[in-house]
């Protein structure tokens, strides 16, 4: 229950943030958030991504907090590859968790990566539109 807190708290920040930024930045964001839970994919344990290997054993990793942590800097790519590790761990954290406190965590962040994937399909329409008025 502590910890469903603790990510409802971030996921409140870290939506504020991403809201905040330029609807241009969705798209890089997206591609990124996107690497980042592909990358954690391929590891023994997705929800551990980010964490040092030491700190394998604690109940879960520090992803989130790193990511959290780098989301908040004033320094924009710092930032976007900060909500990204912290939406590709809380995403892992909360995809089938047994804890029923962590469902509407995974449900609100859902939303936010669907909007994000909107954001890059319509990124890529404009990207063919524009080539393909350059090009005739």
């Amino acid at each position: 229950m502590m910890r469903a807190r603790q990510l409802g708290r971030q996921f409140r920040d870290i939506e504020r943030i991403v809201r905040a930024l330029p609807k241009r930045s969705h798209e890089r964001l997206s591609t990124l958030t996107l690497r980042e839970i592909g990358q954690a994919s391929r590891s023994d344990f997705p929800h551990l991504h980010g964490t040092a290997p030491e700190a394998r054993y604690l109940p879960w990793g520090q992803g989130t907090e790193a990511g959290y942590e780098r989301a908040r800097s004033g320094n924009a790519e710092v930032a976007m590859r900060g909500i990204a590790l912290w939406l590709a761990v809380a995403y892992h954290e909360t995809k089938n968790s047994p804890h029923a406190s962590l469902q509407p965590q995974y449900r609100q962040l859902m939303q936010l990566l669907r909007e994000l994937k909107e954001a890059q399909s319509q990124g890529s329409t404009v990207d063919s539109w524009m080539q393909q008025t350059a090009v005739a």
